[in-house]
């Protein structure tokens, strides 16, 4: 399994941007599917976006289709999460998953990084 750490999050206005990051550790990143969740305040852990290993593929929630950006820099283990428009109900932490390509789910998880969207 890869350990993974986010960073980014913040307070900002609605309308404005942010880039997420998250670093994984391990030499075998590459071979990592990615996604990005997100846990709003008294609401369940939801799928925002995912990116495959090579990330040549990218498949997103409705909600965020147009604003949010997946992408990955498998040299540098990171995969970050371009956020513009952002809304207040875009509001939540935000966790990066990793799947290993024998696992059906996502097996790694970082400890989250807030975003707050003020309106």
């Amino acid at each position: 399994q890869v350990q993974l750490v986010e960073s980014g999050g913040g307070l900002v206005q609605a309308g404005a941007s942010l880039r997420l990051s998250c670093a994984a550790s391990g030499r075998t990143f590459s071979t990592y599917a990615m996604a990005w969740f997100r846990q709003a305040p008294g609401k369940e852990r939801e799928f925002v976006a995912r990116i495959n290993w090579s990330g040549g593929s990218t498949y997103y929630q409705n909600s965020v289709k147009g604003r949010f950006t997946i992408s990955r820099d498998n040299a540098k283990n990171t995969v970050y999460l371009q956020m513009n428009s952002l809304k207040p109900e875009d509001t939540a932490v935000y966790y990066c998953a990793a799947k290993s390509a024998d696992s059906a789910t996502y097996n790694s998880w970082g400890q989250g990084t807030q975003v707050t969207v003020s309106s």
